[in-house]
């Protein structure tokens, strides 16, 4: 497999440890006070625009100095041991940097040079890349005469050409239309069932997190809003349920928070479930009763990170 290289071996402990993470940029403070451990083989990184997403990606690549606290990638602080860091990462940044006039071999194969691998390994290793991401045929073409999605592949290809243990990928299907974003994802899906290279993706798309993640960070405002394991929600199994409801939903929540359910409100009369396997629907309908509220619609949902990030966005505690 070409992504195998000196660098690669599955994770061991926590991927991304965040210790106290402050970062300060003149009197602003843009990540305050980051504490998570993330152990996903895929990481998604959430939130609006300016919560800090991008910062924190270039803290722990070493672009950004912290303030205060630190972090560990893959065991490795970024504080004193940042060259080492970069050594097993890879980078595909969500803005562009290209020559125009080079061609991608010759831009790719430059880029693992300067990550460390010997000239003619880089070369190898620039045709190897490029025929992964799909361009084998277009490889001595000048960047200048590519679409935009090839030059987001050209991006991914750079980012693993040295064989990485670890892959940030910033916005990676940022500008692409459907048939070209379904492609890019399925890449990054196809690189993290390898089990060789542990990926953490930056988005504003749900989706794209969703489809491609197993643990997700939600920042707001520099703070963490939430943290939340997918691929545990996804094997216990648990109902989902979206209610309409008569009356005030508040004290319908109360009745069922005290049940094990978890809630989040949509409103006076709408709320959605997270219902324990011990829970029945025959429950709802007595809780309904005893808060004064009829259920008047009742519908099963999947599991959303939807509904995870915009009650992280409310404030709440990101669980649903």
């Amino acid at each position: 497999m070409y992504l195998a290289g000196e660098h690669t071996s599955g994770p061991v402990g926590p991927v991304i440890e965040l210790d106290g993470l402050t970062v300060t940029f003149g009197r602003r403070v843009i990540l305050d006070d980051l504490r998570a451990s993330l152990a996903g083989r895929a990481i998604g990184l959430l939130g609006p625009n300016g919560a800090g997403k991008t910062t924190l990606i270039h803290t722990l690549l070493g672009f950004h100095a912290a303030s205060s606290g630190t972090a560990r990638v893959l065991g490795l602080d970024i504080g004193n041991e940042s060259r080492a860091v970069r050594n097993i990462v890879g980078y595909m940044p969500e803005t562009e940097a290209f020559v125009a006039e080079m061609t991608a071999v010759r831009f790719v194969r430059q880029m693992a040079e300067l990550s460390g691998l010997p000239r003619e390994a880089a070369l190898e290793r620039a045709h190897e890349a490029l025929y992964y991401v799909g361009l084998g045929e277009a490889r001595y073409r000048a960047m200048d005469s590519y679409s935009l999605g090839m030059r987001q592949k050209v991006k991914l290809a750079q980012a693993i050409a040295h064989g990485p243990r670890l892959l940030f990928l910033d916005e990676p299907t940022n500008g692409l239309d459907p048939p070209a974003r379904q492609r890019m994802l399925h890449l990054i899906r196809e690189i993290r069932d390898t089990g060789e290279v542990c990926i953490v993706l930056s988005s504003h798309l749900l989706r794209d997190v969703e489809d491609t993640c197993d643990e997700v960070l939600i920042l707001k405002d520099g703070q963490v809003a939430a943290t939340c394991d997918l691929a545990a929600d996804r094997r216990s199994n648990r109902k989902f349920l979206e209610l309409e409801l008569s009356g005030d939903s508040r004290g319908f929540a109360e009745v069922v928070a005290g049940m094990g359910c978890e809630y989040a409100r949509s409103g006076l009369r709408r709320i959605k479930l997270v219902v324990p396997q011990a829970i029945e629907v025959r429950d709802l309908y007595r809780a309904a009763s005893d808060s004064d509220v009829q259920i008047r619609h009742l519908t099963y949902k999947h599991d959303s990170l939807e509904d995870i990030f915009l009650k992280a966005m409310e404030g709440g505690d990101g669980r649903i």
